[in-house]
């Protein structure tokens, strides 16, 4: 048989028989005419950072001309808008594309604001951006190109300023809160993906350190690194998820899905940075005498939605009278809402979950704290008990939200309780009889601490509207923190660089300060300093928020002059609970009106 050599014709289209039923050779397809109709503006750099190629969408998002682009170096093509004196368009995505030809990796930034020229006047044109640059490698996996992608989010921005924009009509709504939807899931999967690096690279990194102190050093600046450049990304999404919620308030079938997604990616990070140090020892205690009643109601208020949004029962008891332990607040709650969320993984939908408490005694009339978490979920080998603690090992079956996971939860658990000189033991009958978690602590020497019964937190009373002041470099997660705040009815000033945070504060007097620690001049640490030794005593809290969390950062902070450290991505609701317990402490805070603001 003679070899097909057919070329298609138009009634059969492409790859169709031809007339006499052979089949066509494929046509090779025009690449620089489907570069050139792809509807997203792409720019091509060659490794010296050189406009070599420009598709039509980039030349109508930039307003310039394709013969005045090719060959030019792309800041001198780009430059600064030189009447902004705070304008890092150029630094930034110069540090971006430094990043593509070093790792050889795309790399994902952040929202920017870099202004156009706007005609022969020399006039600037504010404009916004979202980024993405991505390397074309050769053979050898050298960077040869970098494909510079961009979607103009400026209408975005611009319309969340106060008074800037009409109310829109619903249809307008709904397309814009789809097209937020479409940018929000696409770097969901980018910070997705980020997390598998840093997975990757924590394992790597973990086998070098096992050899050597210093190694293990390098490890613990590395991941407070990338959990920084992690935790950026993640609390802009989950500001502007918060955003998005409050202009659909009928709801949206893919705001469940976003919020989901990004409580286990949260998660997930979480986890990754906390496993190390809870699997070695290394995790730092911040003991207090607590109620173990209060941080169980507090997980569990904390993880109802996600038992709501996955159709499982929650079930809590808890004993009339205080539990008292000597232990950490934050690390407690963790290790119960990591139980927490094991078990609405490990249950069907319509299943069920309970956490009991009671005080408990041994033989040798030490007194403990026993919580048990059980489930009438898919169960497990009862051979396998001991190995669900092991780093990376998960339990076959997992059907709620987040089921892929880590296999890290349950290990963080274990760390947390021995720290606290405690146990914990898992049991199930087999497949499908459900499963248990029990958790031994020591109970504190005296039980004279007072306590609450309730399986609830202390209600939250309505604060009071606040001058609060928002230093922050990243512009979108800026521009989402004002209008969250300002929707409570705080009146809200943003400054992007340290000076102008020093700036603005010393122009007018604030109730809270809310500072990035990693901002491009003044870092956070020093602003906390130069505020303590001009404010007047007890009139403004400082908040630190920064990606960095680990235990050395907080004591920083704390020495620094911070009255609290907030982990980003920062939720309102965790700010406004720390902001009502303020407002209700026996120091009084906010003082009352302040003075008439003066202009500036």
């Amino acid at each position: 048989m003679a070899p097909d050599t057919g070329t298609g014709t138009d009634r059969d289209g492409p790859g169709g028989p031809g007339p006499s039923g052979a089949r066509p050779t494929a046509v090779t397809p025009d690449y620089r005419a489907l570069f050139d109709a792809t509807p997203s503006p792409c720019l091509v750099l060659d490794a010296g950072l050189r406009i070599v190629e420009v598709n039509q969408a980039y030349l109508a998002a930039t307003r310039t001309d394709r013969r005045r682009l090719i060959g030019r170096p792309m800041f001198d093509a780009f430059p600064d808008n030189p009447a902004d004196t705070a304008a890092d368009g150029v630094r930034n995505l110069g540090r971006s594309l430094r990043n593509v030809l070093a790792t050889g990796r795309p790399d994902v930034m952040a929202l920017q604001r870099y202004d156009i020229p706007a005609g022969p006047g020399g006039r600037f044109e504010e404009r916004y951006w979202s980024p993405v640059n991505a390397p074309v490698l050769d053979a050898n996996g050298t960077v040869t190109h970098i494909v510079h992608r961009v979607e103009d989010v400026t209408a975005f921005v611009l319309m969340r300023r106060p008074g800037q924009r009409p109310q829109p009509d619903a249809a307008d709504r709904r397309e814009r809160a789809e097209r937020m939807e479409s940018d929000l899931f696409a770097r969901s999967r980018e910070v997705q993906e980020a997390n598998q690096r840093l997975l990757r690279a924590n394992e790597a990194l973990t086998a070098a350190g096992q050899a050597l102190r210093a190694h293990q050093q390098a490890k613990d600046r590395f991941i407070a690194t990338l959990s920084h450049e992690l935790r950026n990304p993640l609390a802009a999404l989950q500001a502007v998820g918060e955003l998005l919620a409050l202009d659909c308030p009928a709801g949206h079938p893919a705001l469940s899905v976003l919020q989901r997604q990004l409580t286990h990616m949260i998660r997930m990070t979480d986890d990754l940075l906390d496993a190390a140090k809870a699997l070695t020892g290394r995790l730092q205690l911040v003991r207090e005498r607590l109620d173990l009643r209060a941080v169980i109601a507090t997980a569990v208020h904390d993880i109802r939605p996600e038992y709501a949004r996955n159709d499982r029962e929650l079930r809590v008891s808890l004993p009339p009278r205080p539990v008292p332990v000597d232990g950490d607040r934050v690390r407690l709650a963790q290790m119960t809402a990591n139980l927490l969320s094991n078990g609405c993984k490990y249950t069907r939908p319509g299943g069920t979950v309970a956490i009991v408490l009671e005080p408990a005694g041994t033989p040798d009339g030490v007194g403990h704290a026993v919580t048990t978490v059980s489930d009438d979920g898919i169960g497990f080998d009862p051979a396998t008990a001991d190995t669900l603690f092991e780093a990376f090992v998960r339990a076959a079956g997992a059907v709620g939200a987040g089921a892929g996971g880590l296999g890290l939860g349950l290990p963080i658990v274990r760390g947390i309780a021995e720290l606290h000189g405690g146990t914990v033991q898992a049991h199930s009958d087999g497949h499908g009889s459900g499963a248990s978690f029990c958790v031994r602590l020591p109970v504190a020497a005296s039980a004279q601490e007072p306590g609450r019964a309730a399986d609830e937190p202390v209600p939250a009373v309505p604060r009071p509207p606040l001058r609060i002041l928002v230093i922050e470099d990243n512009i979108d997660l800026a521009a989402a923190y004002r209008a969250l705040l300002e929707r409570h009815g705080d009146e809200v000033t943003v400054s992007f660089t340290g000076r102008a945070g020093l700036a603005a504060a010393d122009a007018a007097p604030y109730d809270l300060v809310l500072s990035d620690l990693a901002l491009p001049d003044v870092h956070g640490h020093e602003i906390a300093r130069r505020l303590r030794a001009t404010l007047p005593p007890g009139r403004t809290r400082l908040v630190a928020v920064s990606g960095f969390t680990q235990d050395a950062d907080r004591a920083r902070s704390a020495r620094s002059g911070f009255d609290a450290h907030l982990a980003k991505p920062l939720s309102l609701a965790s700010l406004d609970r720390l902001l009502v317990r303020w407002v209700n402490d026996s120091t009084p805070w906010p003082l009352g009106p302040f003075p008439p603001r003066p202009d500036h």
